[in-house]
């Protein structure tokens, strides 16, 4: 089998169950920046030292949610009600208390943050919070796609957590190189 079909070729694109829709729809960006934040924490993986305990742990829970963000793809591309529908994971409350216990593993050895912190560090730090916004900006596209169609109460909340558990990463990976969280400051 061929890797192009061009099928596409019209502006188009499939979703599971064979309806087309155009590359711009709602639902499409929603699940192509899931797609696109998926591709950032495979970014993150690789700058994740294995010299480093928590480097790798991190590395391992973002290789888990790897995986979850293919099933919340796939949530986003299936129409509720398809044929195809009991073929997929649909992101369950299971998902965002996962997530949560990892917030709870990673943030637990953070020291408490007393104001907004500026993105960068060390680069693993940096390249997480870059997936934090990108986390940031597939959940306000699921947001707004819901309003349209519902997609589930747990896509919404498994995006919010994610950002979080992002930006706890971010600054456990700063933390673990002994590189202080830069705080913002108003009119630096």
């Amino acid at each position: 089998m061929k890797l192009y079909t061009k099928s596409g070729d019209d502006g188009s694109t499939g979703l599971f169950g064979g309806v087309r829709v155009m590359k711009h729809h709602p639902r499409i960006e929603a699940y192509g920046t899931v797609d696109e934040l998926n591709a950032w924490l495979g970014v993150c993986v690789v700058a994740c030292s294995p010299d480093c305990a928590i480097e790798t742990r991190i590395g391992a829970i973002l290789t888990r949610l790897q995986s979850r963000l293919f099933d919340l793809g796939a949530d986003l591309a299936t129409p509720r009600g398809s044929a195809h529908e009991s073929k997929v994971t649909r992101m369950s409350k299971h998902h965002v208390k996962e997530a949560e216990s990892f917030i709870d593993e990673i943030d637990g050895k953070n020291e408490p943050i007393r104001a907004f912190v500026l993105p960068g560090g060390s680069s693993l730090a940096a390249h997480l919070h870059v997936a934090r916004s990108v986390c940031r900006r597939a959940e306000r596209l699921a947001v707004s796609f819901n309003e349209q169609e519902p997609i589930g109460e747990p896509v919404i909340q498994f995006l919010n957590r994610l950002s979080d558990l992002l930006f706890a990463m971010a600054r456990r990976a700063n933390g673990a190189r002994g590189v202080a969280d830069t705080p913002w400051r108003k009119d630096a």
